[in-house]
C-alpha cells in the first residue's frame, strides 16, 4: 500500500485541524499564564509545535504544542534566570533531545506495559472532564489545560467542584448546555450520514453559537459572561505590533550553570512526556500506526530550538491536542500542520474573534474528548483481562487524578514491573511435582531467563527432592542465569551423595 500524499485526505483532515486548533487556543494561553510567561509564548510555540514538528515528525496523529506538564519548571526558571536568559534554555534542551533522537532513546518508549498506557489514556480523559467542569459552570481561576490535583488557586481537582457551586454563571451554564447538545447531535449516526456533517465538524458549530450567544448576552444583564470566562489573545494594533509579541534569547548568559540544568531538565521532561504520548495515540489510532520514536525526538528538538530563537515555550506531544485530532477523524499529519498554520493566521487576522469564545463551549468540546478517552467499556475490557492488567492500569489513573502525569504513570510502572518481576519469580523453571514417578529421572526445565529473584524457589524446590532419585536439571533453553543461581546448582550438586541423588546438569553453555 502506498503512503498517502500530505494533500491526499484534506477533506479529514482540515475539519480535524480546525477542532484541534480551537482546542489548542486557550490550551496554549492557559499554560503560558501558568508558566509565568508572555501569553504570545504559548501561541508561539503552539504554533512552532503544530507547523514545525509536525512537517519533520514521522507521527500521523500527534499534535505538539505548550505542555502543562512543563509549567512549574517553566515557571521556577523564569523567576530565576528571566524570561529571555530562560530562552536559551529551551533552545539547548532542543539540542540535547535532538542528541537523544541520534542516540536512538526514542526506544524507551516500547518499555511502558500497555496496561500503563490505557490506564495513562483514561485518567487523562478522568481530568479533562474534572478540570472542564468548572469552566462550564463559569468559575475556576485554575489555568488552563492543567493536569495536576493540587491547583495554583489553592484548591485541588475535587475542592474546585464544591468551590464553584458560590459562582455559577447562568450564561456559561447555558452555552455549555446548548454546546453539549449540538456535539452530542453531530455524533448521531444520521448526522454523520449527511455529507455535508461530514465537513462542518460539531465542535465548530457549538463554537460559533456559543460565540453568537456570548454576544447576544452582552444585552442580558444577568447571563453577561465575564472577561474571565472568554478566551483572551493579545491583541496588536498593527502588523509591526504582531511581530513585536516576539521574543529573542539573551545569549550573554550562557556561563550560568542553571541555564544547563535547566535545559536538561526541560529536554529529559518534555521527551518522556512526548514517548509516553506518541505511544497513546498510536494505541488510539484506528489505523494503528507506529511513530518512529527516535525521529520524533528529533523533531521535538528541532521545534524546542526554533520556539526559543523567537520567543516561545517548550514543546512536547500532548495528549488533549493529539486524541482530539484522532476523535475528529484525521488521516495524515496534514491536520497538526494545518491547525498550526490556522493559529498563526487567525491570531494576525482575528484575534478579536477568537476573543469572543466562551471557555464554556471548549469545556463541552472537553468533556467529549475526556468521554472517549475513559468510555466505561475500557473498564470493563481491561477488568475482564485479569488483575495482572486491571491493576496497573487502575493504579495509573488514580495517580494521575491525585497527582499529575508523571507521577501517576511512574505509580503504575511501579505496579507493571512488580507483576513482572512475580511472574518471573514464579516461573524459573518448568515441574510439576505431580509428574514424578518412583524409579523415573526427576526433569527440571529451566526458563529462559532465570535471576537472583528466583533463589529462594529453586533452592526450595531441590531441597525437596526425594532422596535415592535422579534429579536432571535442564538448562538447553536458558540463555541467562544468575551466578547465585549457578551457585545453588553447585552447592547441591556437591550435597547431592550424601542423599544418594544422582544430579545432573545437561545442556549448560
Amino acid at each position: 500500500m502506498t503512503k498517502p500524499h500530505f494533500f491526499s485526505h484534506l477533506k479529514s483532515d482540515i475539519p480535524s485541524s480546525i477542532v484541534v486548533f480551537l482546542v489548542a487556543v486557550p490550551l496554549c494561553l492557559g499554560i503560558a499564564l501558568a508558566s509565568g510567561a508572555p501569553l504570545f509564548s504559548g501561541i508561539i510555540a503552539g504554533i512552532v509545535g503544530g507547523i514545525v514538528v509536525g512537517l519533520i515528525s514521522g507521527s500521523s496523529v500527534g499534535v505538539s504544542g505548550p505542555a502543562a506538564g512543563l509549567a512549574v519548571i517553566v515557571l521556577a526558571a523564569i523567576e530565576s534566570l528571566g524570561y529571555e536568559t530562560f530562552l536559551v534554555a529551551v533552545i539547548i534542551g532542543g539540542v540535547i533531545q535532538l542528541i537523544f533522537g541520534f542516540l536512538k532513546g526514542g526506544v524507551i518508549a516500547y518499555y511502558f506495559p500497555s496496561s500503563v498506557i490505557k490506564g495513562m489514556l483514561s485518567g487523562i480523559g478522568i481530568i479533562i472532564i474534572l478540570k472542564q467542569i468548572p469552566h462550564a459552570f463559569g468559575y475556576d481561576k485554575d489555568y488552563e489545560g492543567d493536569l495536576s490535583f493540587a491547583q495554583p488557586d489553592g484548591h485541588t481537582t475535587f475542592s474546585e467542584l464544591w468551590y464553584m457551586l458560590d459562582y455559577i454563571t447562568p450564561g456559561a451554564v447555558v452555552i455549555t448546555v446548548v454546546s453539549m447538545a449540538i456535539l452530542i447531535l453531530w455524533e448521531q449516526n444520521f448526522m454523520k450520514k449527511i455529507p455535508i456533517f461530514k465537513v462542518v465538524q460539531g465542535p465548530l458549530v457549538a463554537v460559533v453559537v456559543g460565540i453568537l450567544l456570548n454576544i447576544i448576552f452582552k444585552n442580558i444583564p444577568n447571563l453577561t459572561l465575564l472577561k474571565s470566562q472568554i478566551v483572551s489573545i493579545p491583541e496588536a494594533g498593527s502588523v509591526m505590533g504582531f511581530f513585536n509579541q516576539f521574543s529573542t534569547p539573551d545569549f550573554s548568559g550562557l556561563g550560568n550553570t542553571e541555564i544547563y540544568v535547566t535545559a536538561l531538565t526541560i529536554a529529559v521532561v518534555a521527551s518522556l512526556e512526548t514517548l509516553l504520548c506518541v505511544e497513546a495515540t498510536d494505541k488510539l489510532d484506528p489505523q494503528k500506526r507506529v511513530t518512529p520514536t527516535n525521529r520524533e525526538l528529533k523533531a521535538q528538538g528541532i521545534g524546542n530550538i526554533i520556539s526559543g530563537l523567537i520567543g516561545g515555550l517548550p514543546i512536547t506531544q500532548v495528549i488533549v491536542r493529539s486524541s482530539a485530532n484522532i476523535q475528529s477523524g484525521n488521516k495524515t499529519k496534514a491536520s497538526a500542520v494545518f491547525h498550526g498554520v490556522l493559529l498563526l493566521l487567525c491570531v494576525m487576522a482575528i484575534p478579536n474573534i477568537l476573543n469572543l469564545i466562551p471557555l464554556a463551549s471548549l469545556a463541552a468540546i472537553l468533556f467529549v474528548v475526556g468521554y472517549k478517552l475513559a468510555k466505561p467499556s475500557l473498564f470493563r475490557q481491561m477488568y475482564n483481562m485479569g488483575s495482572e492488567q486491571f491493576i496497573p492500569f487502575v493504579v495509573t489513573i488514580v495517580g494521575i487524578v491525585f497527582t499529575d502525569l508523571l507521577i501517576g504513570i511512574g505509580l503504575g510502572m511501579i505496579v507493571g514491573v512488580t507483576y513482572i518481576l512475580w511472574n518471573n519469580f514464579q516461573t524459573p523453571y518448568h515441574y510439576n511435582p505431580a509428574d514424578y514417578k518412583d524409579g523415573k529421572p526427576v526433569k527440571i526445565q529451566l526458563a529462559e531467563e532465570v535471576s537472583f529473584l528466583n533463589k529462594a524457589r529453586i533452592l526450595h524446590t531441590l531441597n525437596d527432592m526425594p532422596e535415592d532419585s535422579h534429579v536432571i536439571v535442564d538448562a538447553t533453553k536458558t540463555r541467562i542465569i544468575h551466578p547465585d543461581v549457578l551457585e545453588i546448582l553447585d552447592d547441591f550438586g556437591k550435597n547431592a551423595p550424601t542423599r544418594n541423588i544422582k544430579f545432573e546438569v545437561v545442556g549448560m553453555k
